[in-house]
């Protein structure tokens, strides 16, 4: 393990120079304070857990020092929002510090969100605030424990800094991680400015760093698309599949790697509802959760047009129409795997969109339903869900059909229930519980976000005294106004 003064930096996107990016010191924070950190992250830098207990721990990433060897740089994007497009956004309260080379040889993306103003802030301050800092860590971190691909966050660290929104609020920071912070917008911004020599080293530069497999092919540029493609297909599969809402699917927030990135107002579902918006400032409802799979497709093909100048038009659209069949591919088999099907028969999906029809006509909760699916015998279970429907007599139909689909697999129960214990958590990020976090955190109590992040890091495993934290939302919690925030 290492300490925080022995990582290596290899800065190779701060090597493409002034084109792409421009050089930033982050601002400092007063009187630094470590509000939580993901030791599962700082693995990921080698570093020794024990680090986090060092004054430098805080003092480095609230912007007080940094590394002789980092070299912090506000990179320059553009992207559509809620489908128009914005000429020039970039990094306007976050800094990529530098790349780390870990022991295996992975690069790793310091990113800096709060870091205070850039370029690119327009008429902002650059800074973050708490409450957002947190939401952005705890959520990255609970994803990639529920198997879902995203970026990940390494610490928290708040202050005495005031920071203006609707009211006074202190400001903070948040470390991401990630292994590139390449945006969609980022070939939207060479491609609209018509900079096509710097699209074109920006592409063999995200080939080279993180798409080396198509270097082998014929066509690099086209291999490329339909990888990026492939890897949205499956991201959205998972969101859908596990009831994530992003909230603010733009351009200039969707990764090449196909990882959840840059977090606004997100939310997990409560009760199922297809049509569940969680920003409230999402006035016609173009990222609500069931929206998610066209969008991501729009996405693309934003994406895709950047592309023309180096792959053919044909191609591009060709590559498109794979997006919805390896979507739906990947999410039924993730619902098969949530109802404990280990084989594909053909009336899966019917069965699986009956369930989701009866759910959102009762209103049941959707984590809550299959965890509850998975914690004994299919008989005993339906009898014991029953009573959250208000279609009986659709519910038992359904019921009886999922019954004898698992009396097919011809699986022993207690296997069966293992498998879905596997997949189907116990605990999720309700926004309730994070919002109750917070509101200790902006007290100077951080015992609970530190308590939660360890439960949500375990979402699958039972959790002696953790029983809250699985608890139904209380009425309250269901109607929480989550809007952008910094």
């Amino acid at each position: 393990m290492k300490s925080l003064t022995q990582l290596t930096f290899d800065n190779r996107f701060a090597r493409l120079g002034d084109t792409f990016s421009t050089e930033v010191s982050p601002q400092p924070l007063n009187d630094p304070r470590l509000v939580v950190v993901s030791e599962a992250a700082m693995a990921l830098l080698d570093l020794d857990p024990a680090e986090a207990e060092q004054p430098l721990f805080a003092e480095l990433f609230s912007g007080h020092k940094i590394w002789s060897t980092a070299e912090p740089r506000a990179m320059v994007y553009s992207g559509h929002q809620f489908g128009s497009y914005n000429p020039q956004l970039g990094d306007g309260r976050g800094l990529l510090l530098g790349e780390v080379v870990n022991e295996a040889g992975e690069h790793w993306d310091l990113h800096l969100k709060g870091a205070g103003k850039t370029p690119y802030s327009r008429m902002g301050d650059g800074r973050a605030v708490l409450r957002s800092s947190i939401r952005e860590f705890l959520a990255s971190e609970h994803l990639h424990a529920l198997g879902i691909p995203s970026s990940r966050a390494l610490c928290v660290t708040s202050s005495s800094t005031p920071v203006y929104r609707e009211r006074p609020e202190r400001g903070a920071m948040l470390l991401r991680l990630a292994q590139s912070h390449v945006r969609f917008g980022h070939f939207e911004f060479f491609y609209y400015t018509r900079q096509h020599d710097a699209l074109r080293e920006l592409l063999d530069h995200v080939l080279g760093a993180h798409f080396a497999e198509c270097l082998e092919h014929p066509e690099p540029y086209r291999a490329f698309f339909r990888e990026v493609l492939e890897r949205t297909a499956t991201l959205i599969a998972y969101w859908q599949a596990y009831g994530f809402c992003h909230g603010v699917m733009n351009t200039d927030n969707m990764s090449i790697l196909g990882i959840t990135f840059d977090f606004g107002p997100y939310a997990f579902l409560d009760d199922f509802d297809a049509r569940f918006i969680c920003n409230h400032s999402d006035d016609t409802g173009r990222y609500s959760f069931e929206n998610q799979v066209p969008i991501a497709h729009w996405n693309l093909a934003a994406l895709a047009q950047a592309l023309t100048p180096f792959v053919e038009v044909k191609v591009l659209r060709e590559t498109m129409e794979l997006f919805l069949p390896l979507y739906e591919a990947e999410w039924l088999d993730l619902m098969r795997r949530r109802l404990g099907f280990a084989q594909a028969e053909a009336d899966d999906e019917a069965l699986v969109r009956r369930v989701l029809q009866l759910m959102q006509a009762s209103a049941v909760d959707y984590t809550t339903f299959f965890r509850e699916l998975s914690e004994s015998p299919a008989e005993q279970a339906v009898r014991r869900l029953r009573e959250d429907f208000v279609d009986l007599q659709g519910f038992d139909a359904w019921a009886a059909d999922y019954c004898a689909r698992t009396a097919r697999e011809g699986s022993e129960p207690a296997e069966r229930q293992a498998r879905m214990q596997a997949v189907n958590p116990k605990y999720i990020l309700r926004n309730y519980l994070a919002q109750q976090a917070i509101e200790a955190a902006e007290k100077g109590d951080y015992a609970p976000v530190r308590e939660l992040h360890a439960v949500l890091s375990r979402p699958f495993e039972e959790q002696p005294g953790m029983q809250r934290y699985a608890e139904r939302p209380p009425e309250w919690g269901k109607h929480l106004k989550i809007s952008c925030s910094s």
